[in-house]
């Protein structure tokens, strides 16, 4: 068997999509993107897939080996999001040679299901409380939100006092043991990090999450004395060589890789390797699309410190599109008591409706994310 063809599909909302072909048939899918550069990443596929184009699809870990080593750069968002993608179509073209979920050729699984959360607030956030009152209605037993707008180096703590009184709302509406993830977005420095971690203390959080940029993972160590909710991390770390000194230096609870981003499922299955043997869990990131999502949730089938995962359905992002349009069959991802089945069918688990994808690849887009600046004009994180 060989690989024969491949096309890519940029596909509102926000997404790219990836199919490789090969000369028996054989299709796979995959989801190489970075959110508002999915051309830029497109790019890197046509050029990655250069190196494939004849070869044995089943030989997944050299292509990896080849994509990663063969040029003389590496790493990066750009280039581990398109190895990521092609990674995951090699992986359910092999699924569906063999016939079997990718979790069983991964060594079986140890779970039936996994927990997800829901994400509620938008980029801003409000009206928090009634909206995660809806999610548990709706029978999620956790959300997650943005925590606050820009913010300063050193701000005013009227804006920490409206974090807490958003979640406050939260845990007023939706109980005491309802789990509740606040989403820094690497929007905070780590002086008021350190002052939102501490003032959030008492809500019992599910986890706080990029409280400081990872090229600041070294300011975990402060934040962490200032408070004993699980700290998490990771989604803009592509590789396990990134996540290496994070979990060497103790300071990090949770790890959150994106599987379109860290190089797919073969490098992912490894990172989550590393981070067991450190106590530490996995929570991978995913506000992305079906095909995203179904590899996520293939390897979280066999990691035992996975805890719960991302999905985008009815996130913010998603306008006019969203994560089930793509499928032949959306009862793939029916989510019960917070919960969603492992995908059983083989590769992915997922059949991706073709048709949909090329009518949607018509219309595109260009999204990029939003551009925010501070009351004095200078740049803010988003």
């Amino acid at each position: 068997m060989k690989i024969k063809s491949y096309e890519t599909f940029i596909v509102p909302p926000r997404w790219l999509f990836l199919k490789i072909e090969t000369d028996e048939g054989i299709v796979g899918w995959g989801e190489p993107i970075v959110e508002g550069k999915a051309h830029t990443v497109q790019a890197a596929v046509d050029e990655l897939m250069d190196a494939l184009i004849g070869q044995n699809p089943l030989r997944i870990e050299d292509h990896w080996q080849v994509m990663y080593r063969g040029g003389f750069y590496r790493g990066g968002a750009i280039l581990m999001s398109a190895i990521a993608g092609i990674d995951q179509a090699l992986w359910d073209i092999k699924g569906k040679y063999y016939n079997a979920p990718i979790h069983e050729l991964l060594g079986g699984a140890c779970r039936d299901s996994m927990r997800v959360y829901s994400w509620i607030g938008g980029d801003r956030p409000g009206d928090v409380g009634r909206a995660a009152l809806e999610k548990k209605q709706a029978g999620f037993t956790a959300v997650k939100m943005n925590a606050t707008e820009e913010l300063q180096f050193i701000d005013s703590y009227e804006k920490i006092d409206r974090v807490v009184e958003r979640v406050a709302a939260i845990r007023e509406s939706a109980g005491p043991h309802f789990g509740i993830g606040v989403d820094f977005h690497g929007r905070v420095h780590k002086p008021m990090a350190k002052a939102l971690a501490k003032a959030l203390e008492p809500y019992r959080l599910l986890f706080i999450e990029e409280p400081v940029l990872p090229e600041h993972n070294d300011a975990l160590r402060d934040i962490a004395t200032h408070t004993s909710t699980p700290i998490a991390t990771g989604e803009r770390m592509f590789s396990r060589w990134d996540f290496k000194a994070l979990l060497q230096s103790g300071y990090v609870d949770i790890i959150q890789p994106d599987l379109s981003h860290a190089g797919g499922i073969t490098e992912c299955k490894k990172i989550f390797a590393m981070a067991e043997a450190y106590d530490v869990a996995v929570a991978p990131h995913c506000p992305l699309g079906p095909i995203a999502l179904a590899a996520c949730l293939q390897v979280d089938a066999t990691a035992y410190n996975a805890v719960i995962q991302e999905q985008s359905l009815g996130i913010h992002y998603n306008e006019n599109n969203d994560l089930l349009d793509y499928l032949t069959d959306p009862t793939v991802f029916a989510y019960q008591d917070g919960h969603v089945r492992i995908p059983s069918g083989p590769g992915l688990g997922i059949t991706v409706d073709e048709d949909v994808v090329r009518k949607m690849a018509q219309i595109g887009h260009r999204w990029r994310n939003p551009l925010w600046r501070h009351q004095d004009g200078s740049v803010a994180e988003w």
